[in-house]
Parts: structure tokens; C-alpha cells; sequence
């Protein structure tokens, strides 16, 4: 008998970078929960042009679509007018034993 992940379980990936730092620190784990639902201000994982990149999806006040670094010293990555997709949200952080939990479906956007 064999099995195999589903696209639709959650995984785990290891941080690695300095771009999410301070709320994601390096090597810390994060838990992806697959949806592709666009809600502003949530830690996503997305693909931008066949990249995957670990970033905080915002919407700005003229309905502009960027992915944003914790970390101010990298840049924003703009969405408009370029192929991109969401491939899951971040549900959890494991920092050496202390977790924390996001929790987006309060701001789901119809």
C-alpha cells in the first residue's frame, strides 16, 4: 500500500533568508495551509512568475497588489500586471519549541 501528500494537506518548510525577519526569524518552521483565497495583510506562500517566495500579501488604498518583506531592507515585489499565484497561507511559526498560530478567516474577502 502506498500514499502520497495530498495538495490539500498543510507542510512544512524552514525559513531561510533574513527577509521575514523580525516576525519570522531564520530556520525558524512555518506551517503552509493550502489556499489560494487573496486576503490583505496575510503571510503567504505565492508563486510570482514561475519563483516561489515567502511574503506578507498587502493591498494599498488605489487597489495596487504587492508582496512585502517583514524585513524593510528588501524590496516590495509588485503584482499588477504579472503572472502570480497563492499557493498558501502561513497557519503556524515554530521557533525553537514557542509557536505561534495565524488566524486569516475572519478577513476572508468575498
Amino acid at each position: 500500500m502506498s500514499s502520497s501528500c495530498s495538495g490539500s494537506e498543510s507542510f512544512a518548510l524552514q525559513v531561510l533568508g533574513k527577509d521575514m525577519e523580525d516576525e519570522f526569524p531564520e530556520k525558524c518552521i512555518i506551517i503552509i495551509q493550502n489556499h489560494e483565497e487573496k486576503i490583505p495583510n496575510s503571510y503567504v506562500l505565492v508563486e510570482v512568475e514561475g519563483i516561489k517566495w515567502f511574503r506578507q500579501y498587502k493591498i494599498d488604498s488605489d487597489g495596487r497588489e504587492y508582496l512585502h518583506a517583514c524585513n524593510e531592507i528588501y524590496p516590495d515585489i509588485e503584482l499588477d500586471g504579472i503572472e502570480w499565484k497563492i499557493l498558501g497561507f502561513i497557519h503556524q511559526r515554530n521557533i525553537r519549541g514557542k509557536i505561534k498560530f495565524y488566524d486569516y478567516s475572519a478577513k476572508v474577502l468575498n
